[in-house]
């Protein structure tokens, strides 16, 4: 989709899709061994991939090594090739689809550079996920959340530079009330000599988060409707149109939660789907991240189990789905599914997709080994959950000076400015000596812009209260175990905030909602009033919405679109060295009945 501008062909394609009165199909898979046709049953691969994120090669760019981890798992879409490759060479002449489900172009300093160093749009370079993705020959992707991070014109280029379509079924065009991608595709497969045809629909849904976490480029163009009630539209309109077998590639998790209110529908829908819609066979899916390597749910309609698989993150894992089909009076029914998942850290990457890759990828290892500026003393992020650290202190200090900065000679100048920052990282370091850009990028990962907004007294205090049931509950005494400190996954490291600016206690001994024991005005005995005014700085993720946090949904009194990553970065050249003398301010602690944790 563009702005201000005519129709793209995937907007027209969309719009046919929804008025078709045939199906629409794509080009046929490879045909059947011809042995497999006097069996009376054929089968049917489907191989799946999710949230690449931007991973080409097996590569920690913010280390500037080959990536690894704990398990020893490896990344890119490189290994996924490799992997796709031998099955398809092991199933030569036999039906095997490849499908993605989204988080595709974000998550890297790769896909960062193509969209905002040199971006595509300003180019016409093709973007390295389109490159990586097009040497595969994948069949659909859906698109994912973060396909919008970078706003419609540039989604809607590297759609065009796709050689396979991109499915988003509940993405709506705000005025015309039509899907503004394509909804689905039915492909038209050979499974063997003298078979029939078997007519696969595939569907894709996107995450109704996107109204929330990247309503700066989509409000008033686009709307995102509930995944379930569009299946429940659009799995009909597929079955009248000829498919014979329904998948659904899906940007969503399968637990049934949000990580917002109730003001969007359910981000986490999948297994709800695969609950309430009749007519789906499988559902590949992403979002969440996780491992699903193979969930039936049962239709509580017609009883049908709905096979359901989720490849993990970064090109880690590969869903394979199979299929075993049988021709029953002119109709195909599906006699056996099950799926397994394979471990990309088996294969040596793909050659072909990492040379389609290697300019774009050696590039953006300059731009990211670039040093900015010199660290008095090494900083780190290990501690910074449970500990005010001082590089967690630095994206404050940055935050709130750009923003009191911005706001002099304003009616908001003589307010004192705070400013919100989240733990990204575990790991993040500033090594004493050179700091570079890939330092920086490795304690900032996401592409967050810097907004700010006024709360009162009694807001600030209620938001730290929401922070802050990101810990457990220990009794005073008890052992504290940090690697166990936190609520974590239920409340992801993303989702608590440390606010700098005033100083306070969060008492983990406490229940939920009563643990900000001591919230003073900073350097004193002083309790911040309930009508006190303060502006905070805080990333444009949380203040539309992002993590559900009360009272920062308001009007920005500043929104410059500058992206935090950057501004960290620009800071710490114009200064040339990172002291944390210079912006380190202890204000905040845990405790339990007063008495600090550590």
């Amino acid at each position: 989709m563009t702005s201000g501008s005519g129709p793209s062909r995937r907007q027209v394609l969309a719009v046919a899709a929804a008025a078709a009165t045939a199906p629409l199909i794509v080009a046929a898979a490879p045909a059947q061994a011809a042995g497999a046709a006097r069996s009376r049953t054929w089968d049917l691969t489907l191989l799946g991939t999710s949230d690449t994120h931007g991973n080409v090669y097996n590569w920690d760019y913010y280390r500037d090594a080959e990536y690894d981890d704990s398990k020893h798992n490896d990344i890119g879409v490189a290994k996924l090739a490799t992997l796709i490759n031998q099955i398809r060479a092991e199933r030569r002449g036999k039906a095997t689809l490849v499908l993605d489900a989204g988080d595709t172009i974000q998550g890297t300093p790769l896909a960062t550079y193509y969209a905002k160093q040199e971006p595509i749009t300003a180019t016409g370079e093709k973007h390295p996920m389109a490159r990586a993705m097009n040497v595969i020959d994948y069949d659909a992707v859906t698109l994912g959340n973060h396909e919008f991070n970078y706003g419609l014109p540039l989604l809607d280029l590297w759609i065009r530079q796709l050689g396979f379509p991109a499915l988003a079924a509940n993405a709506i065009n705000a005025k015309t009330g039509k899907p503004a991608f394509l909804p689905y595709v039915i492909k038209k497969v050979s499974l063997g000599f003298a078979a029939p045809t078997l007519r696969v629909g595939i569907l894709g849904l996107t995450n109704p988060g996107v109204a929330i976490w990247d309503k700066g480029n989509v409000e008033g163009r686009l709307r995102f409707d509930d995944m379930v009630a569009t299946a429940a539209k659009w799995v009909p309109i597929m079955r009248a149109r000829g498919a014979d077998l329904v998948l659904i590639s899906a940007h969503g998790g399968d637990s049934g939660t949000s990580s917002y209110g109730p003001e969007l529908p359910n981000e986490n829908p999948v297994a709800l789907i695969a609950q309430q819609v009749p007519g789906i066979d499988a559902i590949l899916f992403g979002h969440a991240h996780n491992e699903v390597v193979e969930r039936f749910v049962t239709n509580e309609r017609t009883g049908a189990q709905v096979l359901l698989s989720e490849p993990s993150k970064w090109g880690q894992r590969l869903t394979r789905m199979d299929f075993t089909l049988a021709r029953e009076r002119g109709r195909w029914t599906i006699t056996k599914k099950a799926a397994t998942m394979l471990n990309t850290n088996t294969v040596v990457e793909d050659p072909k997709v990492l040379a389609a890759v290697r300019a774009q990828h050696q590039k953006t290892i300059a731009y990211v080994n670039q040093v900015v500026a010199q660290a008095t003393v090494e900083m780190s992020a290990v501690e910074s959950r449970y500990k005010d650290t001082p590089i967690l202190d630095f994206i404050n200090h940055v935050q709130a000076e750009t923003v009191t900065k911005a706001l002099a000679g304003t009616q908001y100048a003589t307010l004192p400015v705070l400013s919100q920052a989240s733990p990204f990282s575990r790991t993040a370091v500033f090594p004493a000596g050179d700091v570079k850009i890939r330092d920086v990028a490795g304690l900032y990962v996401f592409d967050n812009t810097l907004e700010a907004v006024v709360l009162s007294g009694a807001e600030v205090r209620a938001y730290l209260e929401y922070s802050a049931k990101y810990f457990r509950t220990l009794a005073p005494g008890a052992p504290v175990d940090t690697e166990q400190i936190s609520d974590s996954p239920a409340v992801p490291d993303y989702n608590y905030d440390v606010i700098s600016g005033l100083d306070y206690d969060i008492d983990i001994s406490k229940p939920v909602g009563q643990r900000i024991t001591r919230l003073v005005l900073p350097g004193t005995d002083t309790p911040v009033a309930d009508d006190a005014q303060f502006v905070v700085a805080v990333n444009n993720y949380r203040r539309s919405g992002g993590g559900n946090f009360p009272g920062i949904v308001k009007t920005q009194v500043y929104n410059a679109q500058q992206e935090i990553r950057q501004l960290l970065i620009d800071w710490a050249q114009a200064k040339g060295t990172i002291n944390p003398d210079d912006f380190f301010q202890p204000n905040w602690r845990l405790v339990r009945e007063g008495v600090p944790v550590f």
